[in-house]
């Protein structure tokens, strides 16, 4: 599988406006590659350099049960056909990058799933990851950096 966005090249900025001070939409995506017998996808976006400031990795987005004949989730998309966790700034949804103390670098990753997921609304990336376990068939990933 393979993961992109037409916002940014893998390990390059991304543009101000998907940050959390500024416009707050995600960014575009596409995929292609998604292999066979997958029935839902789920999406993760974290910071892990936040480590040192937050003391945690970040977690900005985190979306599951997403169609697998889906290739692409638009500029500020409201996953109404897929389910929404809830980001470390305690909003359902897309937060955008806000790193405190210099550049950080965010992984975008896309899992294709053999099953879609019984998950609550709202639910944290810890309880999306425990409850992909051995489910995920395929991931992708895609880097981007953000500064102040």
């Amino acid at each position: 599988m393979e993961l992109s966005s037409p916002a940014f090249e893998n390990g390059e900025p991304i543009p101000d406006r998907y940050g959390y001070t500024a416009a707050n939409v995600n960014p575009p995506l596409r995929w292609s590659g998604v292999p066979d017998g997958t029935q839902s996808l789920a999406l993760v976006v974290d910071d892990p350099d936040a480590v040192e400031p937050a003391g945690k990795i970040w977690d900005h987005w985190v979306v599951w049960n997403i169609d697998p004949d889906r290739r692409d989730i638009p500029v500020d998309w409201d996953a109404e056909d897929a389910a929404v966790g809830q980001n470390d700034y305690g909003e359902p949804g897309y937060g955008g990058p806000n790193p405190p103390d210099g550049t950080h670098t965010y992984e975008f990753r896309l899992y294709a799933l053999d099953e879609q997921l019984t998950l609550s609304p709202g639910a944290t990336k810890e309880q999306l990851e425990e409850t992909m376990g051995s489910h995920v068939i395929n991931r992708a990933e895609l880097a981007g950096t953000y500064s102040p």
